[in-house]
């Protein structure tokens, strides 16, 4: 997810659900909403930016036809059970999307959502937001994607479980099949320069996906 900040209000350090949704559908800057606390957003990186383009043009390419729709962190996920906003970084609906209301803008049934990991939200992505997000029904895969190496996970939903993986290496690739996708690492990291010798494990290794 893009980089965020807790942002407390002295005066109402716990707001309802509606509440935040009101002020934020007022404000000029996207925040989150966990638990009652507002999560300010902030700007991205180069490489973050670069990756969540990557993949949301890779779906969008691969799901032209079908009953399939791609989009990025511009529209809000809520988790109802959680009592939770978020905006993920790539969001995938397969059929008909549906909305907590006629405003069109706060999605109920996400059935792919990614995350591009960062120092400042990794913790996040991985815990709470990961909990909240498997009470989502429709979920069926959550994908998190590390900026400084070629490494993607992935959980699949399995009946009442999640099945774990990774792939690793510009060689090999994710399969979606969720959504009836597949995607390259190296399409994934088009144009992300990585720290000397990340991407070493780059060719023959076989994909594990």
């Amino acid at each position: 997810m893009v980089a965020y900040k807790k942002r407390v209000s002295p005066q109402l350090p716990h707001i309802t659900p509606q509440e935040h949704l009101e002020r934020e559908r007022k404000a000029e800057t996207k925040s989150e909403y966990y638990a009652g606390v507002i999560v300010a957003m902030t700007g991205a990186s180069w490489e973050h930016n670069l990756i969540t383009s990557n993949i949301q043009g890779e779906l969008h390419s691969q799901l032209r036809g079908m009953p399939c729709a791609v989009v990025t962190s511009d529209l809000r996920v809520e988790v109802r059970e959680c009592h939770a906003y978020f905006y993920p970084d790539v969001v995938a609906v397969y059929g008909e999307p549906e909305f907590a209301d006629a405003e069109l803008d706060t999605l109920l049934n996400p059935t792919l959502i990614v995350e591009v990991l960062s120092e400042s939200t990794e913790a996040m992505d991985r815990g709470k937001k990961w909990t909240c997000y498997q009470s989502l029904k429709s979920l069926q895969t959550y994908v998190l994607v590390s900026q400084d190496r070629p490494y993607v996970e992935a959980y699949r939903r399995q009946a009442d479980d999640w099945r774990y993986s990774t792939v690793e290496g510009l060689g090999n690739s994710l399969s979606l099949e969720a959504i009836g996708c597949t995607l390259k690492l190296a399409d994934i990291y088009d144009r992300v320069e990585f720290p000397q010798g990340e991407a070493a494990n780059e060719a023959d290794s076989a994909p594990n996906s």
